[in-house]
């Protein structure tokens, strides 16, 4: 198991916006013109909402930041502007995630999720991190094996699991084949450093960044190596930079253990309503009794198995807006219909309808694998497999052999820095109470590590929180325009 757990160009001349779009400045201090580019992001939401403006650039960065001189990378951006735009600050850039999600697409739908209010006073930018998406992306994972790997046996016998680990091997053979030393350049801190040049291309003399997840370690990165070239810094979802990959494995399995069973109490209030019973637990445990031993085929020649049930429910289990398809997903499976699940874990994979993949599973892995210093081998994850087992009775081991990505890892590694962000400005860490993937507890780990981290909570469940209450929607907007700060200890419900 490859995935650890967490997501064509711009078209010109599809309307006439009406006014000069702006360029970018590279860093030879040429400049290249923002085009129109409402038709990808009617690609990206199924149509253009009305009173935004979408444009796209592409930035050239260097391979190597060591060698700035040397080969580039491009580094595409798409801007969401509001036709209602007041009182302007600057730009956000904005990052959802992963290592793998997709900025372009992310500031896209920021359309449909961020605040007026927040989109009157920014520039929205997103942008795809160097070898995710539109960025000079890594492809060297086949679409037959992400299949098979979301498939596989999340609790393998000793046969089963060195099938796992020379799957894993041929994969990092294959990408150290196809790419070379160039893999290296595939990491965090080269993206924290991309991060830089998109503030100085767009103008901006600070940074104005909204990270959640995965972004709130590029954010913290960026922290650490620019404190000064700060305004306002949001970190939602606390990945904690100083640990390792077999304590945030372990961290996330706890984590969605106890998500598990908020989802379960959260079926059970609705009686007749919850299709799992007053048991989902229970129920649970039986549905992957019953895959295992006869796995659910499905209309195009793939079959949902236990590894396809854990999975689902790992994806549902980020958003309490996915919990009641989840239910139902789960009630179906068990019923014969694999439709369900097969749709959860599709989506978090990025496979569309006609079996292909976008390239987020390859980009996870080589950013995953190049950050880390050393991996677990597999005696060691083999280890972990045993012993998570009881006390993470559902996803302990598949927390486990996602581990198995990196054991076999052939390419360089470049880890990023780690430490504080020495005369930074105050920066909003954001947590959630029951955050499966980036577990509470990380929030103040963070804050304290940058030194100039504020804690702000929402006692709430899911992953992320802004901008999910009004509460939290107040304090992160009113620290984004008027830099005030949330006082110590705020908690929203």
């Amino acid at each position: 198991m490859i995935v650890t757990v967490l997501l064509s160009g711009c078209s010109a001349d599809i309307w006439d916006s009406g006014e000069d779009l702006g360029a970018l400045t590279q860093l030879d201090g040429s400049s290249t013109p923002w085009r129109d580019c409402a038709g990808r992001a009617e690609d990206i939401l199924g149509g253009v909402p009305s009173g935004v403006r979408f444009s796209c650039a592409k930035l050239r960065v260097p391979r190597d930041w060591a060698q700035p001189d040397g080969d580039q990378l491009s580094v595409s951006l798409l801007r969401m502007r509001n036709t209602d735009q007041r009182e302007r600050i600057g730009s956000l850039l904005i990052n959802p995630g992963g290592p793998g999600g997709s900025g372009i697409e992310f500031a896209a739908q920021s359309a449909l999720f961020l605040p007026r209010t927040l989109q009157q006073r920014f520039d929205i930018i997103g942008f795809d991190p160097r070898g995710v998406g539109e960025s000079t992306p890594v492809r060297c994972i086949s679409d037959e094996y992400k299949d098979a790997d979301a498939a596989e046996d999340p609790d393998p016998d000793p046969t089963e699991f060195a099938e796992q680990i020379e799957g894993a091997a041929r994969v990092a053979d294959t990408c150290a084949a196809r790419y070379g030393e160039d893999l290296k350049s595939y990491n965090t801190e080269a993206t924290a450093r991309d991060m830089d040049a998109i503030r100085r291309a767009v103008g901006d003399a600070k940074l104005n960044y909204l990270g959640y997840s995965y972004g709130t370690l590029l954010g913290s990165v960026y922290a650490h190596l620019f404190p000064t070239k700060i305004r306002a810094m949001v970190l939602d979802g606390a990945v904690d930079p100083s640990q390792d990959s077999v304590a945030a494995s372990e961290q996330q399995a706890e984590g969605f253990e106890k998500a598990f069973d908020a989802f379960g109490a959260n079926c059970v209030r609705r009686g007749s309503g919850c299709p799992l019973g007053s048991n989902p637990r229970a129920r649970m445990q039986q549905i992957l009794q019953q895959v295992r031993e006869n796995p659910v085929p499905t209309n195009d020649d793939r079959f949902a198995t236990e590894g396809i049930v854990i999975f689902a429910a790992v994806a549902a289990l980020y958003s309490p807006e996915r919990w009641s398809a989840l239910a139902t997903a789960l009630d179906d499976v068990q019923d014969g219909k694999a439709s369900g699940v097969m749709a959860l874990v599709d989506e978090y994979t990025g496979r569309d309808d006609n079996g292909r993949y976008d390239n987020s599973v390859d980009a996870q892995l080589t950013i995953t694998c190049t950050d880390q210093a050393t991996s677990p081998n597999p005696e060691q994850i083999a280890t972990l497999q045993q012993e998570w087992e009881p006390r993470y009775p559902l996803f302990g081991t598949a927390l486990a052999l996602s581990l198995q990505g990196c054991s076999r890892w052939q390419a360089a590694r470049d880890p990023y820095e780690v430490g504080e962000a020495a005369d930074a400005p105050p920066i909003v860490v954001v947590g959630t109470t029951g955050d499966p993937a980036t577990p509470y507890e990380n929030t103040a780990k963070l804050a304290k590590l940058l030194g100039s981290g504020v804690v702000l909570t929402w006692q709430g469940e899911g992953h992320t929180a802004y901008p999910q209450s009004r509460c939290i929607v107040d304090a992160v907007n009113n620290y984004l325009f008027e830099l005030r700060v949330p006082d110590a200890g705020t908690r929203c419900t």
